[in-house]
């Protein structure tokens, strides 16, 4: 009886079914968000019966004979985000899909890890991915980028490197960390930019300054830090990377953690430690080269595709010492350290940071809204907030050997907003304005002569920048920006260096206080700048790209080309400002030439720079002091001349070898004085040859050669006055040291833990030979030689 029961209810259920009306329909139309064009070939799936559908040419579909009730709908299209919704249907159902059709164009859209995209469309532009990111770790920013073409850095040891474009850098290179362009005193040589690179999952470098949404005076490049993208689903991942290095004998920790939720809220936490003692050359301790740097971060928010906010916070914490064999007494100690070739004090190995050092602490906060709107575009707001506290410590005797010789406290405020009208294929155009206001304080209590003074600093601009697609292989950009910066400083000056450098003529008006000796002055100076480029892309028949850009740049001068006065300490010499010094004014024309054949690849990269009113510091002359004889260096103004040479290739010889090639050069001409450049790197050769196998957990293996000629244009040497041989003596402060050829070996692994947990090993060798060389661009190759043979073993875990 039970039986028949369990039957006859089955037969009514399916009766039941059958005799339901199914006769509902779901039909509408798929557009993209921004410009409303309809999307064809975009499909609409019901994921609960698996009915679909695909939209015709007019962005059109219909779903017939579906029941009535809430469904789930998979929408999805060749060049778009796939789509989920939530639908009710009932009798015929409008619904209206609105698409991001053209994502490669946006920010928010990138795979995780690999945050990249075109800043610009006609210049010289590269990136450096999370892979090559990742493998220094343990190092720096200049280090890393130096794996870039056109890029070199200027350090100062091993732990202070500033990066080099085209021949540029300090002020004239503008980095930009998370969106917020870093204020870390930059102006100075041996000032190593405040950045945590464990902290970024992508760098991108412009060679020049054609982006002018970052600002009109990156004479030399941007330089593009952004985070990895954090996806719209409800995920928990990270990773932790542990480093050890030979040279150095110590090594860094990295490990961050993202949590991410469906409905767009995100949460990222970073932290690093890295801990090195002294360095080694081939043949000796380079004594008190140890460097202790901390970093953390912590950013979280809500990521929609119409709207979102973030807010970021970082800390980064960094003690290095410089060599003890740099810090010269005297003008004659100097004579010494270059004509013997080997460091005045050797001492053992130590992880001690002792005199003379630096300290640095900078905070960074960010807090960014955007809005899209529908068939227009998007719009930006940011406030971003940094502090910079700088100590520099000299050698000095008794309890002021503990008190910092340099103790500047730099705060920066900055508004920004942006808009960008994206709503038409053909073009784009953005718009934007900038405010900052920048205080520095410097502590009069180090019981030195203040080398710089304080001053308050205010930055307006505004940029409107655009693109037209005139043709399917022709792309046109062009740009404006104005910025306004007033400089408010109030510094003392001695009288007799007023009187020698001639102020007492032309800036009289700014005295305020006259204390006989000393000078109490207000010098305020208001710089008008504008910036503009324009540039063309253009696709050839057979594939290749071709690209001009013409960029014109104004840099106002930093507050240490105008106000330098006295003994910088950490760097051992005078340096003195001019309070003439104006804009620079950077006129650069580049052209690329990009061609992919079936098994290799070829960019040709021709540029020239003429910059008027260059300003430049060098050596001039010797001042005797209470604390001895020390060079003068000098700021300066003159107009210049940059030619340079960028070539990559690359080929593909079998499916697991590959070689890479590079070759960068540049010339610095003085075209006022017909004399050649301080500080312009000299042409370099780096080739590479790299096996993959797949197969065997992803093994790599690389062999890396580098050589780097000697740079024979470089200014005159300089006679000075020695005190102990009582007459004038050459000073080879300027002659470069002999080319040099280095190897490096590198491998790594990857092994599956379970599930998605990933543990990557690596094995570098740099300077496999252990090569004696000195590099024209470090500044302590008047001391000693560079660094020798480092073994770096990495274990990274992806979870």
């Amino acid at each position: 009886m039970k039986a028949l029961l369990f039957i006859s209810f089955v037969m009514m259920s399916h009766l039941f079914m059958v005799a339901q009306d199914c006769n509902a329909t779901l039909k509408g139309q798929v557009v993209d968000y921004h410009s409303k064009i309809e999307l064809n070939n975009a499909s609409i799936l019901i994921v609960e019966s698996s009915r679909m559908a695909t939209t015709d040419s007019s962005g059109m579909f219909s779903i017939g004979n579906l029941c009535p009730g809430k469904y789930l709908i998979e929408v999805s299209h060749p060049e778009c985000t796939t789509v989920l919704m939530d639908v009710e249907i009932r009798g015929t159902t409008n619904l209206d899909i609105k698409l991001e059709h053209h994502l490669e164009e946006l920010d928010e859209v990138n795979v995780v890890g690999d945050a990249i995209k075109n800043k610009t469309k006609t210049a010289q532009e590269e990136q450096l991915k999370l892979k090559t990111l990742e493998l220094y770790s343990a190092g720096n920013l200049g280090d890393a980028l130096k794996e870039l073409g056109g890029v070199s850095s200027l350090n100062t040891g091993a732990n202070i490197v500033k990066p080099t474009i085209h021949g540029l850098t300090g002020s004239r290179v503008l980095i930009l960390n998370d969106g917020v362009r870093m204020q870390d005193m930059e102006w100075g040589a041996e000032h190593a930019p405040n950045i945590d690179i464990n902290s970024a999952g992508s760098i991108s470098l412009i060679k020049g300054a054609s982006a002018l949404q970052y600002g009109g005076d990156a004479i030399g490049g941007v330089i593009i830090m952004e985070q990895a993208r954090v996806p719209a689903k409800d995920t928990l991942f990270g990773k932790t990377q542990v480093t050890g290095m030979s040279n150095g004998r110590g090594g860094n920790f990295n490990s961050e953690l993202t949590r991410a939720f469906g409905g767009g809220w995100f949460v990222k936490a970073q932290g690093s430690y890295k801990r090195l003692g002294d360095h080694e050359a081939p043949d000796y301790i380079l004594s008190n080269t140890g460097i202790q740097e901390m970093g953390a971060s912590l950013k979280f928010g809500k990521n929609e595709f119409t709207w979102g906010w973030d807010a970021r916070y970082s800390y980064f914490d960094t003690e290095i010492a410089v060599l003890r064999a740099s810090h010269i007494g005297n003008v004659d100690d100097l004579i010494r350290s270059i004509n013997s070739g080997e460091p005045s004090i050797i001492r053992p190995f130590t992880y001690d940071l002792q005199n003379p050092r630096q300290k640095v602490k900078h905070h960074l906060g960010k807090l960014r809204y955007y809005k899209r709107f529908e068939g227009l575009g998007k719009w930006n707001f940011q406030y971003d907030f940094q502090k910079n506290r700088r100590f520099e410590f000299d050698i000095r005797r008794g309890e002021s050997d503990d008190r910092a010789s340099i103790d500047l406290d730099l705060t920066t405020h900055t508004l920004s907003t942006d808009f960008t009208w994206d709503a038409k294929q053909e073009y784009n155009i953005q718009a934007g304005l900038l405010g900052r206001y920048q205080d520095n304080f410097a502590n009069p209590e180090t019981g030195v002569r203040r080398l710089i003074p304080d001053y308050n600093k205010y930055d307006l601009g505004a940029f409107i920048t655009g693109e037209y697609k005139a043709t399917d292989r022709l792309l046109v950009e062009a740009g404006f920006r104005y910025d306004f910066t007033r400089v408010d400083a109030k510094k003392f000056y001695r009288t007799s260096r007023w009187e020698e450098r001639g102020y007492d003529t032309e800036f009289q008006d700014l005295i305020i206080e006259d204390r006989g000796t000393d000078l109490l002055v207000n010098p305020v100076f208001d710089y008008h700048n504008f910036s503009a480029t324009t540039g063309l892309s253009y696709f050839l028949v057979d594939g290749s790209n071709l690209k001009f850009n013409y960029a014109l740049a104004q840099r106002a001068p930093n507050p240490s080309e105008l106000f330098s006065d006295g003994l910088h300490h950490s760097a051992a010499r005078i340096e003195l400002g001019d309070l003439r010094i104006d804009s620079e004014t950077s006129h650069k024309f580049t052209t690329t030439y990009h061609k992919e054949f079936k098994h290799w690849g070829l960019t040709i990269e021709p540029y020239v720079n003429w910059i008027s009113d260059f300003i430049l510091l060098e050596p001039a002359d010797v001042e005797f002091t209470i604390r001895g004889a020390f060079p003068v260096w000098e700021y300066r103004q003159t107009d210049a001349r940059l030619l340079g040479l960028d070539v990559n290739a690359h080929t593909d010889w079998t499916n697991n070898l590959r070689t890479d090639h590079r070759f960068s050069l540049v010339k610095g001409k003085d075209v006022e004085n017909e004399s050649a450049l301080i500080n312009i790197p000299a042409a370099n050769f780096r080739n590479r040859i790299t096996y993959t196998k797949t197969d065997w957990n992803n093994f790599e293996v690389f062999l890396t050669s580098t050589y780097v000629f000697e740079q024979n244009e470089t200014p005159e040497n300089i006679f000075v006055f020695s005190p102990e041989q009582q007459e004038e003596v050459l000073l080879e402060i300027n002659t470069a040291p002999g080319a040099y050829h280095l190897l490096s070996l590198g491998s790594q692994m990857e092994f599956s833990l379970g599930g998605k947990t990933r543990l990557t090993t690596a094995l570098n060798i740099t300077n496999l030979l252990d090569t004696n060389y000195r590099d024209y661009l470090n500044r302590q190759r008047f001391f000693a030689d560079d660094l020798g043979r480092n073994f770096s073993l990495q274990l990274k875990l992806n979870y």
